[in-house]
């Protein structure tokens, strides 16, 4: 169909169609199978979602290769897989981001106080972010880490003051631990509000492991 003009005509059609058939499907099918659900329900299902749709996206861009030979590059048009998962991740993000983000923050929370939580599942959605990106962090950065740093340190402010009447200073100096950004966002929750106190715990932890040696 495309052999004569690689580059325009049926192939600009066949483009266009290929990113209908996203559209359409997860408007018609995905979409609705998402309304109503809440936390973990809306998180598995967006997971399950999402697998049939990178499967979807694979058998499509090995129908439509020629496209991606050709008419992407000439055009200057995004390739077909990069098209396709942002298809989703716009229809269906641009719609239940901020419930699917914070469905995905809560469990954290929890394994935070010590439960048990299903890790995969929490870093299957989280990859979604990634995946889309295409190599770029920018998904990931923008719709999800910013509101999970508010979150971890509106936790850990809510925390610290238990924390630093009940634990030791070490005790409470390994609480204060994690990727150096997450840090750079709690340090003022964990260690500056109370750095008069900490330097008051650490003299006294040093002056009984000094009675001790004794």
């Amino acid at each position: 169909m495309c052999k004569y003009n690689p580059t325009g005509g049926i192939c600009e059609v066949l483009y266009e169609e290929y990113n209908k058939v996203f559209k359409d499907y997860i408007n018609g099918r995905v979409l609705p199978s998402l309304q109503g659900k809440k936390d973990e329900a809306l998180v598995k299902e967006t997971e399950r979602r999402w697998s049939d749709h990178k499967v979807m996206t694979r058998w499509l861009v090995r129908f439509f290769h020629y496209l991606d030979r050709y008419f992407v590059p000439k055009r200057k048009v995004p390739p077909l897989q990069e098209s396709a998962l942002l298809c989703f991740y716009d229809l269906v993000f641009g719609e239940f981001n901020n419930q699917i983000r914070d469905a995905v923050v809560s469990p954290i929370d929890r394994e935070r106080e010590g439960e048990d939580i299903d890790q995969a599942l929490v870093k299957n959605i989280v990859s979604i972010y990634v995946d889309v990106g295409q190599g770029s962090m920018e998904y990931y950065e923008r719709d999800f880490e910013e509101a999970m740093f508010k979150a971890t340190a509106a936790f850990y402010s809510t925390k610290a003051p238990n924390w630093i009447k009940n634990e030791s200073y070490n005790n409470y100096m390994l609480k204060n631990t994690g990727q150096k950004k997450l840090l750079e966002i709690v340090e003022y929750e964990l260690i500056s509000v109370y750095e008069t106190e900490l330097k008051e715990k650490k003299q006294v932890d040093e002056s009984l492991g000094g009675l001790e040696e004794t």
